[in-house]
């Protein structure tokens, strides 16, 4: 649609928290590891130059850890499926094949993975819901943990706009999935629903800030594979920092919305920009809007590896040569 019409009313595709957000941390957190390694270098001004900047920098791949403990008043219900945001946007999502970004650095596929057959290409997805398929993953509050590989449109769009090629080939890409640990209520949920054969329930409830006791929405880029090991950087969201900013919405809730709200004045300040995903538009001025919104934001390197914290009781199909291969990264 852009080489047939460039430019014309603007149009932010799947911008909220993530998408959205997420990919304007990425480019904050390249910015800072580039920093803190000593790569010296002018910020990046094209798509081609950001791509440039992460494929120098060695990173592997992107996880969009996210770790919700916000914590309900009352225990869920049988028959009942509780979240923090939509019940129906997450099924839908949770329900189709868990999807992610592939990178060049892959040397193996697990047997039920299938590829795409037209586009860039820069993806894979898994014979399997993205709710049901779980990974290894790391948050600055959690630590180590498991995620639910669910698929989202940033997982695609992040791994496509950081693509290298050469020749009209791709000589680099990173992977890029989403590591879900929703709250505590979604999980038990989402365990009744898939032993019921996915069949969701019958009652939906969203948990307002009124039901919720404590807790933060933990929501954030996991860079990896570079000198430094792995970055983390995002938002520590907390309940009774959204009631203080912004009142009648729960964490999950202000990180979308105000996530929103800076795509709204993005596009109202470039009304001819035509179509374009969160990666294109100025991460600078948007989180310029959003950051009074977002509690904590914080960068946090770690040592954790998709190897660590792992419970060594039986022999397991790993790759110890690099920590960072999706085969070590899936449960």
């Amino acid at each position: 649609a852009r080489e047939a019409s460039p430019g014309g009313p603007t149009a932010v595709s799947c911008c909220g928290a993530n998408p959205g957000m997420v990919s304007w941390f990425v480019k904050q957190a390249l910015l800072n590891i580039a920093a803190d390694t000593g790569l010296s270098r002018p910020e990046p001004k094209s798509r081609e130059e950001w791509a440039a900047l992460m494929k120098d920098l060695g990173v592997k791949g992107i996880h969009i850890a996210e770790r919700d403990t916000q914590r309900a008043k009352s225990e869920k219900p049988m028959g009942v499926f509780v979240n923090t945001w939509s019940v129906e946007g997450f099924v839908s999502e949770g329900n189709q094949p868990a999807e992610l970004g592939w990178g060049t650095h892959e040397t193996w596929k697990p047997d039920n993975a299938r590829e795409q057959e037209t586009g860039s290409r820069c993806a894979i997805y898994l014979l399997q819901p993205g709710a049901d398929t779980r990974v290894r993953s790391w948050t600055p509050t959690a630590q180590s943990q498991f995620g639910f590989l669910v698929t989202h449109n940033e997982a695609i769009s992040i791994a496509d706009y950081y693509s290298v090629k050469e020749g009209g080939t791709v000589v680099y890409r990173p992977t890029c999935h989403y590591a879900y640990h929703p709250c505590n209520e979604a999980v038990l949920s989402l365990h009744e629903m898939f032993g019921n054969a996915a069949k969701v329930q019958p009652e939906h409830h969203i948990l307002d800030e009124n039901e919720i006791v404590d807790g933060i929405d933990e929501l954030g880029v996991l860079v990896y594979g570079h000198a430094r090991n792995a970055y983390w950087y995002g938002s520590q969201l907390s309940i009774e920092e959204t009631r203080r900013v912004a009142p009648y919405q729960n964490a999950t809730g202000l990180q979308v919305t105000s996530a929103v709200l800076a795509g709204m004045v993005w596009a109202l300040e470039n009304p001819e920009a035509g179509i374009v995903e969160a990666d294109e538009i100025d991460f600078r001025r948007c989180l310029e809007v959003q950051t009074p919104y977002l509690g904590p934001v914080v960068g946090v390197y770690t040592d954790w590896t998709p190897l660590t914290d792992r419970p060594g009781l039986f022999p397991e199909d790993i790759d110890a040569s690099d920590p960072w291969q999706f085969r070590n990264v899936l449960v």
